[in-house]
C-alpha cells in the first residue's frame, strides 16, 4: 500500500516528504501525510483503490467537509437580529440555487434566505423561534446536483399502489359471502342506538357551563415595534389634534364621472387618498412646518420635497410604505403607487427601502367604518392626517337643511414644531382643496 501511495505521489509531482518511507509508520502516519499532500481528486481514486477501511474514512471526512454553511444574511443598517420564523425545506431535501430555504422575522419586515448553491440540507443548526444575529450559521448544504433516484423513486410507489389495491377488492367479493348464515348481525344493529343516545345526552348538562378559557400569545417582533414606537411618539412629542369636516359632493361626482374611464386606460381605480394627497402636498407650500420635523431636541428640518407615509393594516400589525415626491406626482400617480405598495404590504413583500423615511402620514380609517378619531404621531414626523368614514349628514347649505357626504378630518400634531394657528391653516386648506377640487390646478 506504501508503494503504490509513493508511486501516486510521485506521478502527481508531489515531494517525497509528504509521504511516510518508512516501514514502521504504514498506518496513521500515511494517511495523515497523504491525506494532507494529495488533491482532492487524486484522493478519491486513491479510496477506490486502497483496501484499508482506516484511510477511506478519513477522506470520506474530508469529502464531507465540502458542505457549505449558510449564515445569517445582512438585512439592514438598524437590523442586527431577527426571530427564525420556519424553514421551508427539511434535512434531506434537494434545493436549487437562490431557492428559498427559511425566513426570518424583523421588527420592520420578513427576511428570506436563499440557498447560495444548488445541493441537499445536510444539517440545521439553528431551531425555529430562535433568534438569530446576522453572520450566525443557519444550515449547512452540501453541493451536488438533484438526484435522479428521488423522482423516480415516487412514480415507483405510485404505480405500487393500484397493484396492491386490485387484490383486495378481489378478496372482497370472497368474504361476503359466508356471511349469509352469520345471524350474530342484528346485535351490531341494537347497540348502535344504545351508543347514539348516549351522545345526544351529553352536550344537555354543557349547555349551563359558561368558558372561561385564557390563550397567552407572544408578541411578534413588528407588534413589539410598533408598541415601542406609538409609546416613543406619545413621551417624545406634545401632540395635540384639531378637526373639521369636509363635503365631499364634489369629489365623489368627479370620481363618478371618471373612475370608470382612467380605469379602463390606466387600470388605476380612482379612489381618496390621491386627491388627498396631492391636496395635502399643496397645502405644505404655504404650511412647511407640515412637512418637517425636529432632530436632537434642538434643531428644525424643513424639506422641499414629500415622501407620504400610507398607513396599511396587515395581519402581522400596521406597516406605513412611502410614496417618494409625492408633490411632484399627479393624483393617479399617487394612486398607483399606493395601489402598489399596498398590495406589496398584503403580499408581505414589503422592502425596508419601501418604509423608510416619510416626512407626513395619512391613515384613512373610513375603509374600516370609522366615523370619528385621532390618530397617533409616527415620530419622527411632525403630523399625521386622519380620513374618516363619509356618512350622509344634514348640513347648513345657503340658508337650507341638505344632506350631503360628510367627512371628518382630524390632525394630529407636534406642537413643539407647529403652532395651532399653522395647524388649522393647513387642514382648512385641504378642506377648500377637496370641496372644490378644481383649485388644486391653481395652486
Amino acid at each position: 500500500m506504501l508503494r503504490s501511495a509513493l508511486r501516486s505521489s510521485t506521478r502527481c509531482g508531489l515531494p517525497l516528504k509528504a509521504v511516510a518511507v518508512s516501514s514502521r509508520q504504514l498506518g496513521l502516519t500515511a494517511a495523515r501525510s497523504i491525506q494532507t499532500s494529495v488533491r482532492p481528486s487524486v484522493l478519491r481514486s486513491t479510496v477506490r483503490k486502497s483496501p484499508s477501511p482506516f484511510v477511506a474514512t478519513k477522506f470520506d471526512v474530508f469529502v464531507r467537509g465540502n458542505a457549505q454553511i449558510v449564515k445569517v444574511p445582512d438585512m439592514a443598517e438598524s437590523i442586527t437580529e431577527g426571530t427564525l420564523t420556519s424553514f421551508s425545506k427539511s434535512v434531506g431535501d434537494y434545493v436549487d440555487a437562490d431557492e428559498t430555504i427559511a425566513t426570518i422575522e424583523t421588527d420592520k419586515i420578513d427576511v428570506e434566505v436563499n440557498a447560495p448553491i444548488a445541493g441537499v440540507i445536510t444539517e440545521f443548526l439553528a431551531a425555529p423561534e430562535d433568534t438569530v444575529e446576522v453572520g450566525q450559521d443557519l444550515l449547512k448544504i452540501e453541493p451536488g446536483e438533484k438526484p435522479e433516484g428521488a423522482a423516480a423513486a415516487a412514480p415507483k410507489k405510485e404505480e405500487a399502489a393500484p397493484v396492491k389495491e386490485e387484490p383486495k377488492e378481489a378478496a372482497a367479493p370472497k368474504a361476503a359471502a359466508p356471511p349469509k348464515p352469520a345471524a350474530p348481525a342484528p346485535t351490531p344493529k341494537k347497540e348502535a342506538p344504545k351508543k347514539e343516545a348516549p351522545k345526544e345526552s351529553t352536550p344537555a348538562p354543557s349547555t349551563g357551563s359558561f368558558s372561561r378559557h385564557e390563550e397567552r400569545i407572544k408578541m411578534n417582533r413588528m407588534r413589539m415595534r410598533i408598541a415601542e414606537r406609538l409609546k416613543e411618539a406619545q413621551n417624545t412629542a406634545a401632540s395635540l389634534t384639531t378637526f373639521n369636516e369636509v363635503d365631499m359632493s364634489s369629489l365623489l361626482e368627479m370620481r363618478k364621472l371618471y373612475k370608470d374611464e382612467f380605469l379602463k386606460k390606466t387600470g388605476i381605480k380612482f379612489g381618496f387618498m390621491g386627491a388627498f394627497s396631492k391636496a395635502s402636498a399643496l397645502a405644505m407650500k404655504d404650511i412647511p412646518a407640515v412637512n418637517g420635523s425636529i432632530e436632537n431636541g434642538d434643531t428644525m428640518v424643513f424639506r422641499d420635497y414629500m415622501d407620504i407615509s400610507i398607513a396599511v393594516a396587515t395581519p402581522k400589525g400596521l406597516v406605513t410604505p412611502v410614496v417618494r415626491n409625492a408633490e411632484s406626482l399627479t393624483v393617479l400617480g399617487i394612486e398607483e403607487a399606493i395601489a402598489s405598495l399596498g398590495a406589496k404590504a398584503r403580499d408581505n413583500k414589503l422592502t425596508l427601502e419601501d418604509m423608510a423615511g416619510g416626512t407626513f402620514t395619512i391613515s384613512n380609517g373610513g375603509v374600516f367604518g370609522s366615523l370619528y378619531g385621532t390618530p397617533i404621531l409616527n415620530v419622527p414626523q411632525t403630523a399625521v392626517l386622519g380620513l374618516h368614514g363619509v356618512k350622509e349628514r344634514p348640513v347648513t347649505v345657503n340658508g337650507k337643511v341638505e344632506s350631503r357626504p360628510m367627512m371628518y378630518l382630524a390632525l394630529t400634531y407636534d406642537h413643539r414644531m407647529l403652532d395651532g394657528r399653522e395647524a388649522v391653516t393647513f387642514l382648512k386648506t385641504v378642506k377648500e382643496l377637496i370641496e372644490d377640487p378644481r383649485k388644486m390646478l391653481l395652486m
